[in-house]
């Protein structure tokens, strides 16, 4: 999102931002000084609030044994280790500890004291045991191979198993190696491959009932390009026209007369939503145009008016079913797919991802990241009737949202019938609003640690090498991720949510999309209209964001070490 929108970027404000924000590797390296003070300054603070007498509530996290426990349990030798893991992160607030919510690496570290890998007298601080993870998830993203370093007691030959046998079914710890004492799991990363999962309805145009399908014939018209937008797309050209034939028109001719309008204006939008969602929430039509005061006032409905409110709220829930199952009938031809990844070359190399993040300017140097590759698999697989296409991309490190926003951007220009080169035009100084795609489908499947593993070999180490594992983190992916994923989009039609509300978007944010590129998303303001005009009742690029996303989560206010959040 734009979190930059409406604040000052002076020297102080630029200072504690790069202190707050992600950073790259060789600048994250540089703070370890800093953060060190920092934590000594919250201990300190927290020691003083129990001489106090202050009651200091303790993380989720946190095992608390007695005095006389600690005392009493013999000492035991720390290793410096690799866990390898893998987690679905459906449930959780994300990987990294949190205080008061439960994550992936609360619920991992409670499992280590559980079982003996961390002693009592550090039960309570994962700090002490010099905990560091090589990439942090957000909400819902989810693993199959991830690693964290910190200190543990190894000497049990079953730790491996003690551990899983503490942990929830999500989470699985695929082994722990011994590393050299150095050992940083994020600082010896060399990159990350994450896969992206979605379903091939996705590619379909917007509905040429929705505003943003009406704005690109419109904008490729005035832009000369309506041809070359034409070819873009001809594949899906009549995809609706005869859906709406098939699906939609059985539904809406067996509805009452009197309703059958207020329906088709509750799905296409053709009045504005307050207009026409009047009979179908809490009032009559004719009620909306009363004064306030007699609103404020307003009798109950009628059992003819109650009676009225259900069958058009059913007729809305029965026409937006038959959409769905028109969507989940679609089937992505070879061509849409090579325009996909045409899209998605676009992204290969040294490129400026500022527009794919937050709180990041364009200046900002850790907004260039490299990408090596980013595919998408040209043969979809259909699981319970619904097409789902798999894509994959390799980089050395991501920010928050990246990911899930080149997703979304890539989408876009395919779905709307772009020119890829709206990739190249994003790397560019002006900002604009792109969406992240659903969180749903995105998963780490594992990081690369060549560099490690060639000093390793030299000191007789173990290497970092996920392949090890390979039976039984594709039986996990397959329970606990995919089929998830799979049965979520089912119940919940996220990703059929997320593009409609792309679609229905009545503002100018999303129409670099259009043959008009990136100039055309500028807000424009009618001849002759004052300031106060312009702005009355517009929103910014930040809440456009948030109602698309329809996300509740506080995102600035997340901690962030320069990786993928989701």
């Amino acid at each position: 999102m734009d979190n930059n929108e409406g604040r000052t970027s002076g020297p102080e404000e630029a200072d504690r931002k790069r202190k707050k924000g992600d950073m790259g590797r060789a600048e994250w390296s540089r703070q370890t000084l800093d953060k060190r003070t920092r934590l000594d300054k919250e201990s300190e603070a927290k020691r003083r609030k129990i001489e106090n007498g202050e009651e200091v509530k303790a993380p989720v996290y946190a095992t608390h044994f007695s005095k006389e426990d600690i005392e009493n349990e013999q000492r035991r030798p720390k290793k410096k280790v690799a866990v390898l893991l893998g987690y679905s992160g459906t449930g959780y607030k994300g990987m990294q500890l949190s205080e008061r919510e439960k994550t992936i690496e609360g619920e991992l570290f409670t499992a280590f004291v559980a079982a003996g890998a961390i002693s009592k007298a550090n039960a309570a601080d994962p700090k002490k045991s010099s905990l560091v993870r090589c990439a942090r998830t957000d909400k819902g993203v989810h693993a199959a191979g991830n690693v964290v370093s910190l200190k543990l007691i190894v000497e049990d030959e079953d730790i491996v198993q003690k551990i899983n046998e503490k942990l929830s079914s999500q989470i699985r710890v695929w082994d722990i190696l011994v590393a050299n004492k150095s050992f940083s799991s994020y600082q010896m990363c060399d990159s990350r491959i994450y896969e992206y999962l979605m379903p091939s309805y996705c590619f379909l145009p917007p509905h040429p009932s929705t505003y943003l399908g009406k704005k690109l014939v419109e904008i490729a018209e005035k832009e000369g390009d309506l041809e070359t937008h034409k070819a873009r797309q001809e594949e899906v050209a009549h995809y609706w026209e005869e859906a709406d034939e098939k699906y939609i028109k059985p539904v809406l001719e067996g509805l009452p007369e009197d309703i059958r309008e207020l329906v088709k204006n509750a799905i296409y939008h053709e009045k504005p939503e307050e207009e026409s969602s009047d009979e179908a929430n809490n009032q009559p039509a004719e009620d909306a145009e009363k004064p306030a005061e007699e609103q404020a006032a307003k009798r109950p409905l009628t059992e003819e008016e109650e009676a009225r409110k259900r069958k058009i709220i059913e007729a809305v829930k029965a026409v937006k079913a038959a959409y769905n199952t028109a969507k989940r009938a679609y089937r992505i031809p070879p061509a849409r797919v090579a325009r996909l990844q045409e899209a998605l070359e676009k992204y290969v190399g040294t490129r400026n991802f500022y527009n794919y993040t937050i709180q990041k300017l364009f200046k900002d140097p850790s907004s260039k990241r490299h990408i090596k590759s980013f595919k998408v698999d040209p043969n979809p697989i259909i699981i319970n009737g619904t097409e789902w296409l798999s894509l994959k991309v390799h980089g050395q490190s991501f920010m928050m949202h990246q990911i899930r926003k080149m997703v979304a951007m890539a989408t876009l220009i395919v779905r709307c019938g772009a020119d890829p080169k709206l990739v190249v035009d994003s790397y560019g100084p002006t900002k604009i609003p792109i969406p992240k795609a659903p969180g749903l489908g995105l998963l780490l499947e594992r990081p690369i640690f060549n560099g490690y593993n060639r000093k390793a070999m030299e000191t007789a180490k173990k290497t970092i090498n996920f392949d090890r594992y390979t039976t039984e983190m594709d039986e996990f992916k397959q329970r606990e991720i995919y089929d998830r994923i799979f049965r979520e989009e089912e119940e919940t039609n996220a990703f059929s949510s997320f593009f409609n509300h792309v679609d229905h978007f009545p503002q100018e944010e999303f129409l670099y999309v259009t043959s008009g590129g990136i100039p055309a998303a500028r807000a424009v303001a009618q001849p002759g209209s004052t300031d106060a005009e312009k702005g009355a009742g517009r929103k910014s690029q930040r809440e456009a964001l948030a109602e698309v996303e329809e996300e509740s989560e506080d995102e600035t206010n997340l901690p962030n070490n320069g990786e993928e959040g989701g």
